[in-house]
């Protein structure tokens, strides 16, 4: 059979069109018109990764960030430069912990394996953090790269080719501002800053460069908040990303690229995650306090496995997800603790993973109850940062009440000042505190005290300073602060309260799970339309189907007589529902 020539070219030149990628200009409308890919829409687990020559001294304060460890010898932070003169001697300096980041048991199958393990679909590498170290062989760092220095090896491209081959996806995380760049010295505007020379010169090149070598599917920038988008060339990069770098087109960033850009999935770190929207979001932290490995953080800074699974349902069920952070040792070594906390993870979704992966969030999103923790305090001085200030309370939108005596040490006139953030109430012998008042008071008076504080959302503390004539004012001492008039027992009665959500609601097309964080012993209710005949309740990972009954919109599910041995493992349950047949995503 003949065909016409004419009729070839125009099939041909039809198949060509067809196939003609998308090209996005380097403007904000044209870059949001761009969708998110669904892989990442329906991936809902990464892990982050923070390693570099900071996880060498490993160490800041119990709730500080240990990869910004530079930054605290920068400005002066007194423990940070104790410590480092305490370890390493007054001469050594940060540039010489390099030489001490020798990753000589870092093994990238092994790493792969366990983050397979651990049910995550992406992995996100800090390629570059704000200290400028570079892990793979960076042309615009020399000496400054773990090529050159320290482990003498590519760790991007070795991490990267173990991702991939484990059948994951690998990304990068990228600083765009370096603390000590000699044309661009972020954070210290003393210096002979060129903030457009930089990245005319340096960040551009440097960036594209590791693009090209690596091709990531995931791209995480930070460090955007001292400029807006248009310092950072933000939308030229995007759009060279998305048309020219030869990363996957299914590639995926996030939205820390300066004010004013309008792409990129939210990435709110330490919270108790945000509200669903149009873009899918991902909560950032790390399973303890800080993201780089701190070998000063204690046991009870860790998530248990069960605190890490009710974390993950609980962002699922707002419309995200959660980038989990491992913060290696300098050796390359993933301390056991972490390893722990992701197997345990990857065998709770081995089981439940169909209430998780490819879902989204289903309104009411979930059911919360009051939670109260009362403990003795020793002191009020409390930065939390982005934590929680006690277990199973949240860490944003929770209150705070501390009751007890002060005890004067000595005779004279007081003054207190709060520094608070968010807000805070002072009350003294019934009556409220304002700002420059004081009282005289004999030396072992104690007067009662009462203190109420409010947190609402990103950073907490809060602290009661303590004023004296002809002396520096310091936080009030722990020795002036008692629990009873009497003066018999220290410290301040202190009792925190928030919300706690203990129900979340995920959906797919064809049926919604209601994830019980905590068993109920006998039943618990959703709202409901009124089921059809052929209605059931099941328990992902069981074959037991439950008894419900329906009245005016609620749908009461009756669990008393499952037998607690058929549990389908530990820390939540996900029971499916058929969903309605008018309800749609």
């Amino acid at each position: 059979m003949r065909v016409p020539v004419l009729l070839l070219i125009l099939l041909f030149a039809g198949k060509s069109l067809a196939q003609e990628p998308v090209r996005y200009g380097p403007d904000w409308e044209s870059l949001s018109s761009r969708p998110f890919p669904k892989w990442f829409r329906e991936a809902k687990l990464g892990i982050f990764i923070h390693w570099g020559v900071y996880s060498v001294p490993a160490w800041s304060g119990p709730e500080q960030y240990a990869e910004w460890f530079l930054r605290g010898l920068q400005v002066g932070d007194q423990p940070r430069l104790d410590f480092m003169h305490r370890v390493y001697g007054p001469d050594f300096q940060y540039r010489d912990f390099a030489d001490k980041f020798r990753a000589e048991l870092f093994d990238p199958e092994d790493w792969a394996a366990l983050f397979r393990a651990s049910g995550a679909r992406y992995v996100v590498l800090t390629a570059k953090h704000h200290d400028g170290f570079c892990l793979w062989p960076s042309e615009q760092a020399p000496n400054w790269n773990a090529y050159d220095v320290g482990p003498k090896r590519d760790l991007v491209g070795d991490l990267s080719t173990a991702v991939r081959e484990a059948g994951l996806r690998m990304g990068l995380y990228y600083s765009l501002p370096e603390w000590n760049h000699p044309l661009y010295r972020w954070g210290q505007p003393n210096s002979n800053n060129d903030v457009n020379q930089y990245v005319r010169e340096h960040m551009i090149p440097q960036f594209q460069s590791l693009m090209s070598r690596y091709r990531p599917a995931v791209v995480f920038s930070d460090g955007d908040w001292d400029h807006p988008a248009t310092t950072w060339r933000s939308a030229e990069l995007l759009a060279w990303l998305y048309n020219d770098s030869g990363c996957p087109k299914d590639v995926v960033v996030n939205e820390r690229w300066g004010a004013g850009c309008t792409v990129g999935f939210p990435t709110p770190e330490y919270s108790a995650g945000i509200q669903p929207g149009a873009r899918p979001w991902v909560e950032c932290r790390g399973l303890g306090r800080s993201f780089g490995w701190n070998r000063n953080e204690k046991l009870e800074a860790y998530m248990t496995r069960k605190e890490l699974v009710h974390f993950l349902c609980r962002a699922v069920s707002h419309g995200g997800g959660l980038l989990l952070n491992v913060g290696p040792a300098g050796d390359g070594r993933i301390p056991l603790l972490q390893q722990d906390r992701l197997v345990g993870l990857g065998e709770w979704l081995a089981i439940n993973g169909e209430a998780i992966y490819a879902t989204e969030a289903w309104p009411p999103y979930g059911t919360w109850r009051d939670v109260e923790v009362e403990r003795i305090d020793p002191t009020l001085d409390f930065d939390w940062v982005r934590n929680s200030p006690a277990k199973g309370i949240s860490p944003d939108h929770f209150e705070a009440e501390w009751n007890g005596f002060f005890q004067a040490p000595a005779d004279g006139l007081f003054g207190f000042r709060m520094e608070a953030d968010d807000h805070a109430e002072l009350y003294l012998d019934g009556e409220a505190w304002k700002a420059g008042q004081s009282r005289r008071m004999s030396k072992g008076e104690r007067v009662p005290v009462r203190l109420l504080f409010r947190e609402k959302t990103h950073q907490a503390s809060v602290r009661l300073y303590l004023a004296q004539a002809f002396q520096k004012e310091v936080p009030v001492p722990a020795s002036c602060w008692f629990q009873d008039a009497a003066g018999k027992h220290p410290g301040l009665k202190a009792r925190y309260r928030s919300k706690q959500q203990h129900l979340a609601f995920t959906q797919t097309d064809d049926a919604v799970y209601a994830i019980c964080l905590e068993w109920p012993d006998r039943g618990f209710s959703v709202p409901w339309p009124q089921p059809t005949p052929d209605f059931e309740v099941g328990l992902v990972g069981s074959e037991h189907r439950f008894p419900f009954l329906w009245e005016d919109g609620r749908l009461w599910i009756e669990t008393a007589d499952f037998p607690w041995n058929q549990l389908p493992g530990p820390h939540a349950w996900c029971f499916k529902l058929p969903k309605p047949p008018d309800q749609g995503r």
